[in-house]
Order: C-alpha cells, then structure tokens, then sequence
C-alpha cells in the first residue's frame, strides 16, 4: 500500500486494489512479451524501450517502497530486461542527469557539456569543497 502513501490523504481500500492491479496487469504483459524477446520490440533496443523503461525499471526497483507489495520479484523477464536495458552506459549517464537524491557520484545536477559527467558530478563538486 505504500505505493499510494504519498498522494493520497487517506487509504481508499477500492482504489488501491483497484490500480494496484492494474499495476500488475502491466507488469504481467510487460513480463509475458519479454519471455520471447531481447527488448520490448524484439531483439533491437528500440524508442519503446526507451520511452518505458525509466517508469517500470522505478517500479521494480525503487519507486514508492512498493516491489513487495506488487510482488515485483515474480516477474523474472521484466527483472531481466530493467537490469538489462539500465546496464547501458547511455542510460546510466541519462539517470545522472538533474538527480538531486541518491549518492553524490550519482548526480549531476547539470549538464551543459559531455566533460561534464566527469568533473561536475556532485562527488566532484564536493571534493572541490562545493554544495549537494
């Protein structure tokens, strides 16, 4: 229930089974097409693996304390392809981009040059006796 906590003012217990579900109707047909295929597509990393990704890798991962309630762990091919597609060094360096939480080496808070992602990261500005 955790994934509803920090929108709603009060537990609705019809809207969270309700959207909790359909959470899981998502996550199951996300899972079933990954069973035989690379990506989402096929065996191309494609624009729909980029447009997706980001909201169900949060999902299994990280977003709303809710991978137990979900029951995220049960989907083993959608867990394949978010390691999979976030192993990428593009991705990862796109997830630096404008992050303010997490570990410093994990932020870059701007980005106006590709010399960036390794000397403005927030470790570095740290280091350079700069602010998180």
């Amino acid at each position: 229930m955790a994934i509803f906590t920090p929108y709603a003012p009060f537990k609705i217990e019809y809207a969270i089974n309700r959207y909790a579900m359909e959470v899981k109707r998502q996550l199951h047909l996300l899972d079933t097409q990954l069973a035989t295929r690379e990506y989402i597509i096929g065996d191309d990393y494609t624009i729909a693996d980029m447009a997706i990704w980001s909201w169900y890798a949060a999902i299994a991962r990280e977003a709303y304390a809710a991978q137990q309630f979900l029951s995220v762990h049960e989907y083993e091919n959608l867990q394949r392809w978010v390691d999979h597609v976030g192993s990428r060094e593009a991705v990862k360096r796109g997830r630096m981009v404008n992050r303010v939480f997490g570990r410093p080496e994990t932020q870059l808070l701007e980005r106006h040059d590709a010399q960036d992602f390794e000397v403005n990261r927030q470790d570095k500005v740290l280091e350079r006796g700069g602010r998180v």
